[in-house]
């Protein structure tokens, strides 16, 4: 359920694979992935239950539900090290800032730039700029 366009569907799937974990319920292994995730993230804890809540980035708001489907989205990437060379890129902005969170952070920054720029322009995602940005991070 977590592929979905619906907003509320995708949220509502992380917050009650959440509260699964919370209440020592067997997960799946999305779920997994999810809940370890949102643990590394104990200052959205409290928000996960709020599926309705907006979120405004330009106030300089954190989306806790965009941030953990990114950090999944970058996982899924460097899995199958698509784009290819993703790993590489990976593994030089680890060695830069020796924390693998970090790292995932810096990473992130360069997808929701790509996202960000493809809504604002309604443009396809430039894989390319994507490319370039993890090259400048990892320099």
């Amino acid at each position: 359920m977590l592929y979905t366009q619906d907003r509320t569907q995708q949220r509502q799937f992380l917050a009650n694979a959440w509260q699964k974990f919370l209440n020592k319920e067997g997960l799946n292994p999305l779920e997994t992935q999810l809940t370890q995730v949102i643990e590394m993230h104990p200052e959205y804890h409290a928000l996960i239950n709020n599926v309705e809540l907006d979120y405004f980035p330009e106030q300089g708001e954190v989306n806790p539900f965009l941030h953990i489907n990114l950090h999944l989205s970058l996982k899924e990437q460097l899995s199958i090290n698509q784009p290819l060379g993703i790993q590489k890129y990976y593994q030089k902005i680890l060695n830069k800032v020796k924390d693998p969170h970090e790292a995932e952070h810096k990473m992130m920054d360069c997808i929701a730039e790509m996202i960000f720029s493809s809504q604002k322009n309604n443009t396809p995602m430039d894989h390319q700029a994507y490319i370039r940005c993890l090259q400048a991070q990892s320099n």
